[in-house]
């Protein structure tokens, strides 16, 4: 039982979730009110605002399978120079994106930030400026609370670095400031773990988790067409080259959906192509209309549903579960555009 309603049913001075009820009752109907109604739910009363601020509400959420994913997209809007950030709720009818107002005002002008997503809450790590240098700053976004707050800082300053999760562990690897070395987060020392490693590469383009390890990307030459990719392999605390192969067509956000690989190419025309792990071989599983699509764009997936996130957070909605072909073209729907001076930087799910 959740112990914040446990504590309450067991204090009779405390007053009920809703009157007549027992807590665990109240309990077991509000987490069943959609996440979208979560902002009304916590105006009834503060310890409803409680209940919905803590950490046992999610978990409840999260054991019972209600917990529902909303898409974060971290921007930066070319005419203001400035960062900003958009939260989207997938199963509206609206489908209509909303800023998230208050971000951290000294990362406002910051470039090269790393943006991550553990449990509930969103970080946005690291950066640096025209007359600023990599900092190892982090600041922690509560989803359930709209708040920000600063974190625990990297043991490094780090811009233009990789970011994933493993093991419910932030890891921030390379980059600019230190890039022979990574730093692991964990949430419940709320400390940073600094290691090293010569092999890491110095400009890092993407990453992704897959099988339980972290694959990054570095940038490409211009001389020449090889992709440099690594892995880091838990077990051994070791990075290692990554498959050769998988490494060639690694030209583009990826993302994984049931263990799957999806990589967007947009180098002519923007194609959406799936990693296959037995042949060690790269199909296509379609192209995307170039008026839907306007690169470069960011890839997240929700279930079985990978949204392709352009410019302005225009974003192209694909169920790879049941993909469609028409004339080649993958069937597709969208969701209107917002402003076209936003790039996108990095798009990440939040579930509550």
């Amino acid at each position: 039982m959740d112990r914040l309603v446990s504590r309450s049913n067991s204090n009779p001075s405390v007053v009920p979730l809703i009157s007549g009820l027992p807590d665990d009752i109240a309990l077991f109907c509000l987490a069943r009110v959609p996440r979208r109604y979560h902002a009304v739910l916590k105006c009834v009363s503060s310890r409803w605002r409680g209940l919905l601020h803590s950490e046992e509400w999610c978990v409840y959420r999260r054991k019972h399978n209600l917990d529902e994913n909303w898409i974060y997209a971290f921007c930066r809007d070319n005419k203001l120079e400035r960062v900003c950030c958009y939260v989207l709720d997938p199963n509206s009818t609206r489908r209509s994106w909303k800023m998230i107002h208050e971000l951290p005002a000294r990362t406002l002008r910051r470039k090269g930030m790393g943006f991550e997503v553990l449990g509930k809450n969103a970080y946005l790590l690291g950066g640096c400026g025209w007359s600023e240098d990599a900092t190892s700053e982090v600041y922690c976004y509560d989803a359930s609370m709209n708040t920000w707050t600063d974190a625990a800082p990297m043991s490094t300053a780090r811009c233009y670095f990789a970011c994933g999760v493993l093991n419910q562990k932030i890891y921030c690897i390379g980059g600019v400031g230190d890039s022979r070395s990574w730093d692991v987060y964990d949430p419940c020392t709320n400390n940073w773990k600094l290691h090293t490693e010569p092999n890491i590469f110095t400009e890092i383009e993407d990453s992704f988790v897959m099988d339980g390890k972290i694959y990054v990307r570095c940038s490409t030459s211009a001389a020449t067409s090889h992709v440099c990719a690594l892995v880091y392999e838990p077990s051994t605390d070791s990075w290692l080259h990554a498959d050769a192969n998988m490494a060639s067509g690694w030209r583009g956000p990826a993302v994984v959906v049931d263990d799957a690989l999806y990589v967007l190419d947009q180098s002519s025309g923007t194609k959406l192509m799936m990693w296959q792990k037995e042949s060690r071989e790269w199909a296509p599983v379609g192209r995307l209309s170039p008026l839907l699509t306007r690169p470069p764009c960011k890839l997240v997936a929700i279930g079985k549903t990978i949204f392709v996130i352009g410019k302005g957070c225009s974003a192209v909605v694909i169920d790879v579960g049941n993909i469609g072909n028409i004339g080649g073209i993958m069937v597709s729907s969208s969701i209107p555009k917002l402003n076209d001076n936003d790039d996108i930087i990095s798009c990440k799910c939040l579930a509550i």
